[in-house]
């Protein structure tokens, strides 16, 4: 074999090498270099950075159930009494602009209790559904309510949940609103034991005139830890006296007590 032949015999080996480690379908990656997510892989489109968010499409209510959204304001000191009530007028005026609020009352904390941590005025907004809210939130007549707010609003706290449908109204009714933070180590069956104690007092109490209660689901991130809401309706001052001391709520109480690590309670009576 000549000089000239060992040298195209190694050339044609190199060549057939190269093309093998290219298109043999069983050659593994290097260990170096990881697999690629196919939503990183660079041969995937992007998409513009105009191109409109995608729909977002929310299930209908459970059955039976309306979307509370349940907002209390605390106010800084140096806030006057004509500042604030402006701030009502313009929450109360968002209905008449926002045809998604099927609902809207307010009041101001009235509990005997002293457990409303500084909040002093209570807001409940009812949707149809979450569609409703996510239409509310965003709004531009919510963000210029939001203006109006602003620079007065000391605290904001802020509870979702799904609300009865259908309850009679009250001529007068005067809501007990109580919020739960529980500890961290409380099991899901004490859990489930204080939401069955809770539901079961109207049954034994009859002053309590309206009642529901549900879990937090608001995407807004105010509700400082708190998960569970239970919504009581009184039709007098009366009927709150009799409730608060009451034997069965006594007992409910000493349910609570070990798995809770924070209650908080709004009163007021409901004005439209």
């Amino acid at each position: 074999m000549t000089f000239r032949d060992i040298n195209s015999t190694i050339l044609c080996c190199i060549v057939a090498l190269t093309m093998t480690g290219c298109s043999d379908p069983d050659t593994a990656a290097p260990e170096s270099t990881p697999s690629t997510p196919i939503t990183e892989q660079t041969n995937v489109p992007e998409e513009p950075a105009n191109a409109a968010p995608a729909e977002v499409t929310y299930a209908p209510a459970p059955e039976g159930k309306v979307l509370r959204h349940a907002v209390f304001f605390s106010f800084k000191e140096e806030s006057t009494d004509e500042d604030i009530t402006r701030i009502v007028d313009a929450f109360r005026a968002l209905p008449s602009k926002i045809p998604e609020i099927i609902d809207f009352q307010w009041g101001t904390n009235n509990s005997p209790e002293e457990l409303n941590d500084g909040f002093t005025h209570c807001f409940l907004l009812t949707f149809k559904d979450e569609s409703g809210r996510a239409v509310y939130l965003p709004h531009e007549d919510h963000k210029a309510f939001g203006g109006v707010l602003r620079g007065h609003n000391e605290q904001v706290f802020v509870v979702d949940y799904w609300g009865t449908v259908g309850q009679e109204p009250l001529e007068k009714e005067l809501k007990h609103a109580v919020f739960f933070r529980f500890k961290e180590d409380a099991t899901p069956e004490a859990i489930k034991q204080v939401e069955d104690g809770f539901a079961a007092l109207p049954s034994k109490i009859d002053t309590i005139k309206r009642f529901e209660w549900g879990t937090n689901n608001s995407p807004e991130k105010h509700a400082a830890g708190f998960t569970h809401c239970f919504m009581v309706s009184f039709d007098s001052e009366e009927g709150r006296a009799a409730y608060l001391p009451h034997a069965d709520h006594q007992a409910f109480v000493e349910v609570l007590k070990p798995i809770l690590d924070a209650p908080r309670v709004m009163d007021f009576w409901v004005e439209k």
